[in-house]
């Protein structure tokens, strides 16, 4: 049987017939989008706004400073660097203009404000832990009790200190930056309450980052 006979045959569709196809298709393909489009905004709807990052934290230092300056009249100065350790901090330095021979108190203070000319806008002892005035290393204690400096014949004593349980910086409740530290007149006994009867505050100075 000849090949041809199995041609299909052609089909005429009417022009009106074919419109109406068109407008079917186009108007499907308008719906198509629509739906497409509402999907994608309620996704973006529903999704929350990116969280705002953490403040940045303030980095540990290794040094720090802080120059004493004369207080309740006295003439009473110094120079402490303060070094960053595993457990705490180490003062070093030389505190001048004291009575000869003489014990005096020295601690950290929890304000960093020597504005006061009796050094007492430096506020009480740096102690966030809240826990009763006494000697370092000997049970509780504030964070800034130290041991008392003992003068020399010249009025000089010799800051060679390590003060436990405090930080440079971090900015967490035992960051010594921005405190102050206080010489008083007479020596601390470690005992008595709020401070140790350590007398008038005769020298002060702010605790400051140290970069060099």
């Amino acid at each position: 049987m000849p090949m041809h006979a199995f041609a299909p045959k052609q089909i005429s569709i009417p022009r009106s017939a074919l419109r109406s196809i068109s407008r079917c298709i186009s108007r499907s393909s308008l719906a198509l989008v629509a739906v497409t489009l509402v999907a994608g905004l309620a996704g973006c709807t529903a999704t929350p706004p990116p969280k705002a990052p953490p403040p940045a934290k303030t980095l540990p230092f290794q040094f720090a400073r802080a120059n004493l300056a004369p207080a309740s009249g006295t003439l009473v100065s110094g120079s402490l660097r303060i070094i960053a350790q595993a457990d705490g901090v180490y003062l070093t330095g030389e505190i001048g203009g004291l009575g000869r021979g003489r014990t005096h108190a020295i601690h950290i203070h929890e304000r960093g404000d020597c504005s006061a000319a009796d050094g007492s806008s430096a506020g009480g002892h740096f102690n966030p832990a809240g826990v009763a005035h006494g000697r370092a290393g000997g049970g509780a204690h504030h964070a800034g009790d130290m041991d008392n400096l003992v003068a020399n014949e010249a009025g000089v004593a010799r800051v060679d200190m390590h003060v436990r349980g405090v930080t440079l910086g971090g900015g967490g409740p035992t960051d010594i930056i921005r405190r102050a530290i206080v010489v008083h007149a007479g020596p601390d006994d470690y005992s008595s309450q709020p401070a140790g009867n350590s007398g008038a505050r005769i020298a002060c100075g702010v605790i400051e980052v140290d970069l060099r």
